[in-house]
């Protein structure tokens, strides 16, 4: 049987945001357990620093690849917008578009990513020891970046008019995938890194495959997917890029400070040991699955209030960011409590036998994900601006508040010998949230005042995106 999500009206509308997330926080988790799989796998048949050499890769790897994910942000509002307009013509060019815009965009990046892998990490001081496996995984995942970036895309799109289910399902079979290939390829080939490498990049190609067969031949979708009407379209690509680009470019300057941030922790480690970057990578690796589901509860609003700006709701738009704060609340008391009370247990699947990284970790670990909720709110109140059409403007904040913090810190603070250690490094994420969360919010509430919407009866006729219960229903709700 097949229930919808209504995405206009008030009735019911925290039961229907938990319908709509619940899926892409699971997409989310569950790719973050596949990635983590690649660093347990290693740590338990790898050789004694793989865990560090790919963690070190991360903050690299976000660098260049984050600034093209955040266009994806750009189509998924402009499809919500479509969506809520019921503007199919224009919906069908944004898919298209869309779509050239993320191959052209993942070679680029898999292109360059691939050929100057080692010359970027020699620039952020990564350990010798870790240098040349990291070189050589960094290398390799990049060749899998273009499918990667069609996956992300075309899931974007899906979410946009409100199907959740089918990215969840489509990244589920493609992690296991990389989970079984894992395995074959460290425990039985004894290929380390490379052969992580290499099964994180079948399980994109798998990923992307997915979704473009599902849209090529399933015929009840919003828009409709066909080679042979690819085609590119000026207008759609600008307002893609308009609406996108002040994300990615956030997200970018994010991955700066955090490239500064595991460049401080290779600093540390020429003294310490490469026990401080294996623990530090085990640390981000727990971290990121608080964030996650905090950050999927955040996406609601992207969508969410991307529909009733379109359909001139000013009094939901509210409602959806209020409930919103609500969800990450208690998402980040119960993810946060996990991870704080099983930490040592957890983090020694990551650095097996290794109680030296264990210690590092807790030293940040404690400090981030006790203040996580914080980081939450950020995103929450930065989607907020974006979702009443105001793209650049957290971009901005983000830049100041957040990245421009953290880089004084790391050049100004941290090099003091009191604060030269993990601790100190990981107290510059709370304060840097705090910082821009708080701006971001001020800066909604006075552009949101300003704001004149008719009213609206929120009683009926709403716009309702689907979902199913059974996971096996065929047909998506027709539009009226």
């Amino acid at each position: 049987m097949t229930k919808t999500i209504d995405m206009t009206s008030d009735k019911g509308m925290v039961k229907n945001l938990i319908k709509f997330v619940a899926p892409i926080m699971l997409s989310g988790i569950l790719q973050l357990l596949f990635t983590a799989s690649d660093l347990i796998v290693c740590g338990l048949f790898g050789s004694e620093h793989s865990v560090g050499a790919i963690s070190s890769t991360n903050a690299l790897i976000n660098l260049i690849v984050n600034l093209f994910l955040g266009l994806s942000i750009g189509a998924n509002i402009l499809m919500a917008r479509c969506y809520g307009q019921k503007d199919k013509q224009k919906g069908q060019r944004v898919v298209y578009t869309a779509f050239l815009l993320s191959v052209v965009m993942g070679i680029a990046v898999g292109v360059v990513g691939a050929t100057c892998s080692k010359f970027f990490l020699q620039l952020m001081g990564t350990n010798p020891e870790l240098l040349d496996l990291s070189s050589e995984y960094l290398a390799i995942y990049f060749i899998g970046v273009p499918f990667s970036m069609v996956y992300n895309f075309v899931a974007a799109l899906l979410r946009a008019v409100g199907d959740t289910r089918r990215p969840f399902y489509f990244l589920t079979l493609s992690g296991l995938f990389n989970v079984c290939l894992n395995l074959l390829f460290v425990v039985q080939f004894h290929l380390d890194v490379v052969g992580v490498a290499i099964a994180t990049a079948a399980a994109q190609a798998l990923a992307a495959a997915d979704v473009i067969i599902y849209i090529r031949f399933y015929k009840k979708n919003f828009f409709q997917f066909r080679f042979s009407k690819i085609r590119f379209y000026k207008k759609e690509a600008w307002e893609i890029t308009r609406l996108g680009l002040p994300a990615g470019l956030q997200n970018m300057l994010f991955s700066i400070s955090n490239v500064m941030i595991q460049t401080s922790v290779n600093d540390l480690s020429l003294t310490l040991g490469a026990a401080a970057v294996d623990g530090n990578g085990a640390s981000a690796s727990l971290e990121g699955f608080v964030y996650t589901a905090m950050n999927s509860c955040a996406q609601g609003i992207v969508t969410f209030g991307s529909a009733n700006y379109a359909v001139r709701n000013k009094a939901n738009v509210k409602r959806v960011i209020l409930r919103t704060v609500m969800l990450i609340f208690a998402v980040w008391v119960i993810t946060g409590s996990a991870v704080l009370i099983f930490a040592r247990p957890l983090l020694g699947l990551y650095v097996q036998n290794n109680p030296l990284a264990v210690d590092f970790a807790l030293q940040r670990i404690y400090i981030t994900v006790g203040t996580y909720v914080l980081c939450g709110l950020m995103d929450a109140f930065a989607f907020a601006l974006r979702a009443i059409g105001y793209s650049i403007l957290p971009t901005v904040i983000s830049t100041c508040g957040a990245c421009g913090f953290r880089l004084l810190w790391i050049f100004f603070i941290f090099p003091l010998e009191y604060f030269h250690n993990i601790t100190w490094l990981a107290i510059s994420y709370p304060i840097s949230w705090f910082l821009t969360a708080l701006v971001h919010l001020l800066c909604f509430c006075v552009l949101f005042s300003k704001m004149k919407f008719p009213k609206q009866n929120t009683g009926g006729g709403a716009l309702k995106t689907e979902s199913s219960s059974d996971p096996t229903a065929k047909e998506l709700c027709k539009q009226n």
